[in-house]
């Protein structure tokens, strides 16, 4: 013992006497919106740049300067400056100008594995068009890290991760290792994801402006290196010590030679460097100790007290959160399987237009902007860039279903005249069955605008058709058939002038049934006798039943289901819990004191709307009032910046009418009770949430985040005093117990809660209404309140436990993806009913990505495990086709060998991010 004592004492002081060198890194933090709009923000990008150019061409001493991690301000700046390309890529080139390896600084959580996927894929084709990309997985503001993240770098040839957020180090003369520490005693650690994959992380322990604005004047200095050394020292684990000389929105400091100048002789004792983050990096690695601490998994600021999370931001603007997922599934789940299967049957694959369409949606992913705290300016036109990105992502996925749709043989329905085909598309990665609306047309006459009047004429004295559908075996498919009478509409040819014309609209709802995954089935209208009408049902029938399933809709509009499978009951789910919000778009905030108001006990009305074979709906209405606002308080305390734990707000005592609409939709066959939740919103400073009560004994849950469904304790770590405990998810959360549980799925509704009350009651938040941007000003944003109409989705499913629990994250997945239907005429084709993209099987491997290749057209897939057992891929192999392992960037890194029958089986080892690819064999 005595000797040990002896060891490190003399090993203190060796570092005592040694060198320190600073690493002053110049930088600026750009987020391209945030506290004024994005224009604003990059008119003061172009002035910086102007300046950043000349000081790095002709000022002595002036070595580099890191760009932010990310390629868009490239972008940005050239957008208004195109003449200064070729001096950035001199400047990239002899490495003074570090830029890449992002497109944008995402906010990890609020985003989709595909989408952090293709910003780093962006990113470095971006960085490399100039030079290179700095290989460092720069995260310096991001609100929470992703658990996954370390592999994602990994596979990328990134060994280090440097980041401002998500744990709180002791520092070194504060080294406590038992279960009261923090995650790591330095600003260094490994961080490791849950597959085993580790970089070294980096955290900004004092913040990525600690060496900004450093003076010239000496006793000035004098005093800055010595509190700033010091603050740095106290968490370093070598003698290389990090100096971040900018902030938001720096300028460029243009005098810093002549600072570190001045330092280098007020402080004789230490080696000031003009750095980067690859020099600094290599010397620190060069001399890290043996006993890092290794943190795992999610970074989420949990061992702290709660307050500074910003996990909030999940709910700030929900709209745009349910935009944005709606955006990422069309572009993954839609759009680029369709476009790749079309690829296959001679289509060209749209590279150029779907990275357009990612480009526009990625300019909504910087944390300012998806996490919806800036100015209402900022989030306006976000919804804009939205709309153009869905718009072509639609455009690309109709194109591609007519196309595939030309390409099945159909002719089976030749016997029927009249039938009108149409193909239904499975792009999720499980069979799937449920409910399909289309609309198709028919009687179609071109317009000929000299006779108008009588075209409209002849086209009302046409019958409503009556008709039958039947799949591609004559077999009679329960549907229902509404005439939407005649619509204008008109076609595009590739060769010739637009073609208006009117046809009669059917909108056509069936009953499909396990259409392969990545896959299709057909079907057709064929004329003659409809199918018998459905009964009127009763209005006052509150039940909704299949084989799985049983639902009891009560007085008061919560509902108990019954888990037929292990006769598990789960009372009084769907009740609606609404609280104050005296915080800001970054941190909720509840009025000292305040009882929730919920609906429990509240009168709803209650109407069963849809009784068939093919599904039940019923619909509950609650004519409900909460309190309008919050008091004069608020915005006193606002106004002078009263940080949100200490306001004092209340709610005020008058009320605002809030009437929420929900229906319950329960399919024939379907294994979860649909959810649609609608309201306008007449109330500021509060916040909607819908609770489920889940009854289940545990103390942990499951949560999908980003390829990975990660594992969270349901009560906070000891240091957490905030009394809201809210996270993040993606598509879904589940809390179950060796008995079964529940899977809620959602759209877009990214924050939840597990209640710390006896039920797990796991809370799901709908909306935030909230007065203010809130962190380093004043700046109100009314639109934050977000009065007005709002419409959420999500499903409840039950599950027995064990392989149900994951049949149930399959059901949440899909939930979330959109059926593609098209119609067709009758035609021969190679494809027939039940046909799929490709064949593939695994038991945990959830499929995330199905594109063409960049580089040669090859079909890519990537999926994750989601369990912590190794799993096997059972995949088809075509002829003259060999699969290969790759990385993220899709560079290949070995063959996949074929088994006997022709196809391939991959070993995905636990939580492992997958990717192949399906390239043809060269001759």
């Amino acid at each position: 013992m005595i000797y040990h004592i002896f060891e490190f004492l003399l090993y203190a002081g060796v570092n005592r006497l040694k060198l320190h060198k600073a690493h002053v890194i110049s930088h600026s933090h750009w987020d391209r919106e945030w506290y004024m709009p994005f224009e604003l923000h990059r008119l003061k990008l172009t002035d910086m740049m102007d300046q950043l150019i000349e000081l790095l061409e002709r000022q002595e001493g002036f070595e580099s300067f890191h760009l932010d991690g990310q390629t868009i301000i490239l972008d940005d700046y050239l957008a208004i400056r195109p003449e200064q390309e070729e001096r950035l890529r001199r400047l990239v080139q002899a490495g003074k100008l570090i830029i890449g390896p992002w497109y944008v600084l995402q906010d990890e959580f609020l985003t989709s594995g595909e989408a952090n996927v293709r910003n780093l894929m962006i990113g470095r084709r971006d960085a490399e068009r100039f030079g290179a990309a700095a290989l460092i997985g720069y995260f310096p503001d991001s609100f929470g890290n992703m658990g996954q993240a370390p592999q994602l770098l990994v596979q990328a040839g990134i060994r280090t991760a440097v980041f401002g957020r998500g744990v709180k180090p002791t520092g070194a003369n504060n080294q406590v290792f038992d279960g009261a520490s923090f995650e790591s005693p330095f600003s260094e650690m490994w961080w490791k994801s849950p597959d085993g994959s580790s970089v070294l992380g980096i955290l900004f322990a004092n913040w990525y402006n600690n060496g900004m604005e450093i003076p010239t004047d000496p006793e000035e200095a004098r005093l800055y290196w010595k509190a700033r050394t010091a603050k740095a020292e106290a968490y370093a684990s070598t003698r290389h010590l990090l100096f971040m000389n900018g902030c938001d929105h720096q300028p460029v400091q243009a005098d810093l030679a002549a600072a570190l100048a001045t330092a280098r002789e007020v402080c004789p004792d230490m080696e000031f460097i003009h750095s980067n983050f690859v020099d600094y990096v290599e010397a620190v690695r060069a001399e890290l100790p043996d006993d890092l601490a290794t943190v795992e998994g999610e970074l989420r600021s949990q061992r702290t007290d709660g307050w500074g999370t910003l996990v909030n931001t999940a709910s700030a603007r929900v709209y745009i959160k349910q935009a944005n997922q709606l955006g990422q599934t069309l572009l993954e789940k839609v759009a680029e399987p369709l476009a790749a299967w079309a690829a296959r049957y001679g289509a060209a694959y749209p590279h150029a237009k779907l990275e357009y369409a990612w480009r526009k949606l990625m300019q909504n992913h910087p944390h300012d902007s998806i996490c919806g705290c800036s100015i209402d300016e900022v989030h306006r036109e976000m919804m804009t860039r939205f709309d153009q990105s869905r718009q072509v992502a639609q455009a690309i996925a109709a194109s591609a279903a007519r196309e595939l749709a030309d390409q099945f043989d159909t002719s089976a329905f030749a016997g029927h005249a009249g039938a009108i085909p149409f193909v239904v598309f499975n792009t999720s990665g499980w069979e799937r069955s449920g409910t399909v609306e289309i609309e198709l047309e028919t009687d179609r006459r071109d317009i000929d605008y000299s006779r108008v009047k009588e075209l409209t004429s002849e086209l009302k004295g046409l019958p409503s058709p009556e008709g039958t559908v039947v799949n591609d075996r004559g077999e009679a498919i329960s549907a229902s058939v509404v005439d939407l009478g005649f619509r204008f509409n008109y076609d595009l040819p590739d060769a010739r002038f637009r073609i208006p014309y009117y046809a009669r609209r059917l909108r056509i709802s069936l009953q499909v049934s396990d259409i392969p995954r990545l896959g299709a089935a057909l079907f057709a209208l064929v004329p003659g006798a409809g199918a018998a009408a459905a009964g009127t049902p009763d209005p006052n029938d509150s039940t909704l039943e299949n084989e799985r399933i049983h639902v009891l809709v009560h007085s008061d509009g919560s509902w108990t289901m019954t888990d037929k499978l292990t006769g598990r009951l789960y009372p009084h789910l769907g009740a609606y819990e609404d609280v104050g919000d005296i915080g800001s778009e970054y941190t909720f905030r509840q009025p000292e004191g305040e009882a929730p108001c919920t609906t429990l006990g509240v009168g709803a009305s209650v109407t069963c709307l849809e009784r068939s074979d093919r599904r039940t709906v019923v619909e509950i209405v609650h004519s409900w009032s909460v309190p309008a606002g919050a008091d004069d308080r608020l915005a006193e305390e606002s106004r002078s910046l009263t940080s949100i734990p200490d306001r004092q707000a209340q709610r005020r005592s008058d009320e605002a009418p809030l009437e929420i609409r929900t229906t319950l939709t329960l399919d024939a066959g379907a294994q979860g009770v649909a959810v649609r939740t609608s309201f306008d919103n007449k109330a500021t400073d509060h916040r909607l949430r819908v609770l489920f009560p889940s009854g289940t004994d545990t103390d942990v849950h499951r949560v999908d985040s980003v390829f990975e469904v990660a594992v969270r304790a349901n009560s906070p770590a000891p240091e957490w005093t905030n009394p809201s405990n809210c996270q993040h998810q993606q598509a879904f959360v589940e809390i179950g117990d060796r008995r079964g549980g529940l899977t809620i799925a959602n759209r877009g509704l990214n924050e939840y809660e597990v209640l710390r009350d006896p039920s797990n009651t796991v809370a799901i938040t709908l909306l935030r209404a909230v007065s203010e941007l809130g962190d380093w000003g004043v700046f109100p944003t009314p639109d934050a309140q977000c009065l007005g109409e709002h419409t959420c989705e999500y499903t409840v499913i039950p599950h027995a436990g064990g392989s149900d629990r994951e049949r149930s994250f399959h059901l949440a997945y899909q939930s979330q993806v959109p059926w593609t239907a098209v119609q067709t005429g009758v035609h021969p084709g190679p494809l027939r009913s039940g046909d799929s993209l490709l064949r593939w099987s695994s038991a945990s491997a959830a499929l995330t990505g199905v594109k063409a290749g960049r580089e040669d057209n090859s079909l890519v897939m990537r999926w994750f495990n989601m369990t912590d057992a190794p799993s096997e891929l059972e995949l088809d192999c075509p002829d003259k086709a060999v699969w290969n392992r790759s990385n993220i960037l899709e560079e290949l890194l070995a063959p996949v060998e074929a088994s006997g029958s022709g196809g391939a089986t991959v070993e995905v080892r636990p939580y492992e991010i997958l990717t192949l690819c399906l390239k043809p064999e060269l001759e």
